[in-house]
């Protein structure tokens, strides 16, 4: 067969499947119109897809509303996503992100065995106040994956969650925006070629306990199959806030609000607000040096909150075994406390060793912030007779110093994460009737978690240590059981 004759073969063929012989990977149409992505040799990636309208002006401090809008052109898929507006712990002073951040990306293995693919959706962690999708490397985890991965961007500290304890400032917005996500994942992944009866949930550290959010909120079986929390769950007892209302008027005072108003008048005025005014005024709740490092997150709403998202304490939502019950992977590191520690250290070591006498002369004042037990005790005989049984548990008769990495790093991985997730387990145990099991990673390093004072935050991205590597092996098996 001649050249010549090939030649009107194949225009032929592209006259009666112009589909076929078009098709182009990097363009996706889905509700709001058509989007184009790019092609990163290994996978696809389709990043920065809007969500939700943008939680800006009138819509600051309200549930997000679902991004309805339709493209008249093709949208630019190829835009990294941005923060969301945040004062970052890991920057001295910094405000970084935007306020319009409610996003999804989306990464797409290059496979042409398959037709379709599972899906994992991830929640980023940042103890609901710092961090963003980017920080989650997913390179290395596209390289080798059978599944398509997107990312949940959502908002984060006073933007995400202040709360005035009523409905008409009820808080949890940033909740809201993860479920709305989900939504957005259900009705779109198809068209990316994912599955969207076949989705697994996924979340680090507030991620982790923003999973065990979405199960309590309930419905989450209708938008996913499957859920893992690594390093988090809602017991934790940075992961739900108390004196909301509180603190609400607080940063209404900072910005110069009428604090003698009603709630729905602070929330007016703070709509009015620049946002990175809003974010600054954490810096106003820290008690010493970076602690407390979780002033905003999830609160208990009111009852007659529209739509709540939650409306119990989440002990007693277990304990009621009135939630979304799917099989359920919880997860933590022996070693979880090592940031808390190594942070702790590193910014006294910044100080001249300030920090660490500071918490030797006032522990019994500082400690209930440091480890987030303050409103759980009425009155301050108890705290005081509290704050001294724990550091005589940890420390004996010693004070604090530059040797008490070990001492540090057991007390916050004890308090912090391995003792909620362990009563998280036996609340599980007793009312679950799906699947749920637990593991507990033991990392044989020095650093133990601590590698991420080196700069490098993410979870499935670390190719610079061998250990790293095998972490991250680790995790590419758990995820791909689970899916």
């Amino acid at each position: 067969m001649s050249r010549f004759t090939l030649s009107i073969c194949w225009l032929c063929l592209c006259l009666v499947w112009p589909d076929v012989a078009w098709a182009d990977p990097l363009l996706v149409d889905i509700s709001n119109g058509q989007l184009r992505g790019r092609d990163r040799g290994d996978y696809y990636s389709y990043e920065s897809i809007p969500y939700a309208e943008p939680p800006i002006g009138s819509l600051r401090l309200e549930a997000p509303q679902p991004y309805k809008r339709q493209w008249s052109e093709v949208f630019d898929a190829t835009k990294a996503p941005e923060f969301c507006l945040q004062s970052s712990l890991f920057l001295q002073g910094g405000i970084i992100g935007k306020e319009d951040c409610l996003t999804v990306s989306v990464y797409r293995p290059k496979n042409a065995s398959r037709s379709s693919f599972p899906v994992m959706a991830y929640i980023h962690g940042g103890a609901f106040m710092f961090g963003g999708v980017m920080e989650y490397g997913h390179e290395l985890i596209m390289s080798a994956s059978n599944f398509i991965m997107v990312k949940i961007s959502y908002r984060l500290g006073p933007l995400g969650f202040l709360s005035a304890g009523d409905a008409d400032l009820p808080g949890n917005f940033g909740l809201k925006d993860q479920r709305l996500a989900l939504q957005w994942i259900k009705e779109n992944i198809a068209s990316f070629g994912g599955e969207p009866e076949n989705v697994m949930l996924m979340g680090h550290s507030a991620g982790g306990a923003s999973v065990h959010y979405q199960q309590l909120h309930g419905g989450l079986e209708d938008v996913v199959k499957v859920a893992v929390s690594l390093s988090g769950s809602a017991l934790c007892p940075w992961a739900t806030q108390s004196d909301e209302r509180q603190k609400a008027f607080k940063v209404g005072q900072i910005l110069e609000c009428n604090v003698n108003g009603t709630s729905l008048e602070l929330k007016h005025c703070l709509q009015s607000k620049d946002p990175r005014d809003i974010v600054g005024a954490v810096k106003h709740f820290i008690v010493f040096g970076y602690v407390p490092f979780a002033s905003f997150g999830p609160v208990v709403e009111a009852a007659d909150t529209v739509e709540p998202f939650l409306t119990q304490q989440p002990v007693e939502a277990m304990k009621s075994g009135n939630y979304s019950q799917i099989p359920w992977l919880l997860s933590y590191t022996l070693e979880e406390g090592g940031f808390n520690a190594a942070l702790f250290l590193e910014k006294s070591y910044e100080d001249g060793k300030e920090l660490i006498e500071v918490l030797n002369r006032r522990w019994n004042e500082l400690a209930p912030d440091l480890l987030f037990y303050r409103h759980t005790m009425n009155n301050s005989e108890d705290l005081n007779r509290y704050s001294q049984e724990l550091k005589y548990q940890y420390l004996g008769d010693r004070n604090f110093s530059f040797d008490s990495y070990w001492d540090l790093q057991r007390m916050f991985s004890d308090i912090l994460f391995r003792n909620p997730i362990q009563r998280t387990l036996e609340l599980a145990r007793s009312q679950r009737k799906t699947p749920f099991y637990c593991y507990a990673y033991d990392n044989p390093s020095d650093f133990g978690v601590g590698h991420w004072l080196s700069g490098r935050t993410d979870v499935f991205l670390a190719p610079y240590m061998k250990i790293c590597v095998r972490m991250r092996k680790s995790y590419l098996r758990i995820s791909y059981k689970c899916l």
